[in-house]
């Protein structure tokens, strides 16, 4: 593991990297004891501080753990699926609101990847995944819900779906789709969408995958982003008109 002095990045930052291709290049491998601060300092040629600056940078994405006591120490962290949704949600959070994405692209991405996702979870989704997409449209019905709580649910829905494809690689790539971009779409359309007409439309995809049969759950994500599409339009176009008087 090396570093280059002469870079204008933060060494910090530079042995974090390092470290980091050694774990994905199986240098490292999961639980494995990196050399102690004093021995990272003195391969690196920096401060302690400097390097525990980079050991904080490996821990927040959690790459490695620590540990205290005679055995303790900094330890490859093995990463789970459950571990890793919270950052790319975040991250898929961030990439949307930094870069001033689009509703029509983020809908589009959105949908094009849950209807990828949709054939394997009308194969093979279980009882719970079912319970709980109809539990959701059970709450959705409900009058007196929050605006706040009936996105939480339309959220929550979605993820049953996607979570029933039994495939942790697909929940992980579509956590930031449904968990990031939905309620971007949300916070646009709220005001506009019909609550019966969203309950029906998850009936139908609901009603879709009980039945195994995934080309009607995926007509049904069509016609919801059609819907979805429609509705944004017709929010942007009154809004355009409101600024313009």
């Amino acid at each position: 593991m090396k570093i280059d002095p002469n870079s204008t990045a933060d060494l910090s930052a530079q042995i974090a990297k390092a470290i980091r291709d050694a774990i994905v290049s199986g240098a490292l491998i999961v639980d494995a004891r990196l050399p102690s601060e004093a021995e990272l300092a003195e391969q690196f040629e920096v401060s302690r501080p400097t390097v525990r600056e980079a050991l904080k940078r490996l821990a927040a994405q959690s790459l490695i753990r620590t540990q205290r006591g005679a055995f303790g120490g900094a330890f490859v962290n093995r990463l789970s699926y459950e571990e890793a949704y919270g950052q790319q949600i975040t991250t898929s959070t961030l990439l949307l609101s930094m870069n001033s994405v689009g509703f029509e692209t983020a809908c589009e991405a959105r949908f094009a990847l849950e209807r990828a996702c949709a054939p394997l979870s009308a194969e093979r989704r279980s009882a719970d995944h079912l319970a709980t997409m109809r539990a959701e449209i059970h709450r959705q019905s409900q009058p007196g819900l929050t605006d706040e709580a009936f996105c939480a649910s339309d959220v929550a829905f979605h993820r049953a779906l996607v979570d029933g494809a039994c495939n942790p690689v697909l929940s992980y790539q579509l956590a930031g789709a449904v968990e990031a971009m939905q309620p971007l779409m949300n916070m646009i359309t709220f005001t506009a969408r019909s609550r019966d007409a969203i309950v029906e439309l998850h009936t139908g995809i609901a009603d879709a995958v009980e039945a195994h049969d995934g080309p009607r759950a995926v007509a049904g994500l069509a016609s919801l982003e059609a819907h979805t599409q429609d509705l944004a339009r017709t929010v942007i176009t009154a809004r355009a008109r409101s600024h313009d008087g």
